[in-house]
């Protein structure tokens, strides 16, 4: 039981029905909670397992219906019902939540990982593609001028800057820049690209 019974309380007169201990516990009396306990937490308990159908979470589901019922006691009313189908009432409705949110979290959790799930890759269209787009700059390449192709394809082909590809050229560096301006101006117009 996750609560202990006070050796030093005063006793109180025998309470015989759940009805009876169920008032009693809504004044306080902790041993008429802990005989309400005792009396039907094997029922209460019982019902949420078959609702759940995880002995762990029936057993946490439990502690919170009798924490709740130690705290709503005074709202029991014997007029509308016993004790027990009260209690078992509450144990249904917070047994159904539980269900309830468990698959809510695993929906959101199966919608996230279809948004989020990584496509699969097709290497070999990648591969055609990257070929194609290949082959058209080097056609584009093969339509410069002798000395734009060369500039152009030491820049952006061999990785130099413009003052390496003046150096290597053996030119003036406003030439070398004037030499991949047009060449790539020419370029792109041929590809049919957009700035």
């Amino acid at each position: 039981m996750w609560f202990e019974r006070s050796s030093g309380a005063k006793a109180e007169p025998a309470v015989t029905t759940l009805e009876d201990l169920v008032r009693a516990a809504s004044r306080g009396d902790e041993h008429a909670f802990a005989d309400l306990y005792d009396q039907t937490s094997p029922r209460v308990y019982g019902m949420v397992l078959r609702v759940i159908r995880d002995p762990a979470q029936a057993a946490e589901v439990t502690q919170d219906i009798y924490l709740e019922v130690w705290r709503q006691s005074a709202r029991f009313d014997a007029g509308k019902g016993g004790a027990l189908p009260w209690l078992l009432m509450i144990a249904h409705r917070r047994a159904v939540d539980r269900v309830r949110s468990a698959q809510s979290s695993m929906v959101r959790d199966d919608k996230y990982a279809l948004l989020h799930e990584e496509r699969p890759y097709d290497s070999v269209s990648e591969q055609a593609h990257t070929n194609l787009e290949a082959q058209r700059v080097r056609k584009v390449l093969g339509e410069l001028t002798p000395a734009q192709r060369e500039a152009v394809t030491l820049a952006y082909f061999g990785g130099y800057t413009h003052t390496e590809v003046a150096e290597l050229l053996k030119v003036p560096l406003g030439t070398a820049k004037t030499r991949i301006r047009d060449g790539l101006i020419r370029m792109r117009d041929a590809l049919g690209v957009t700035a």
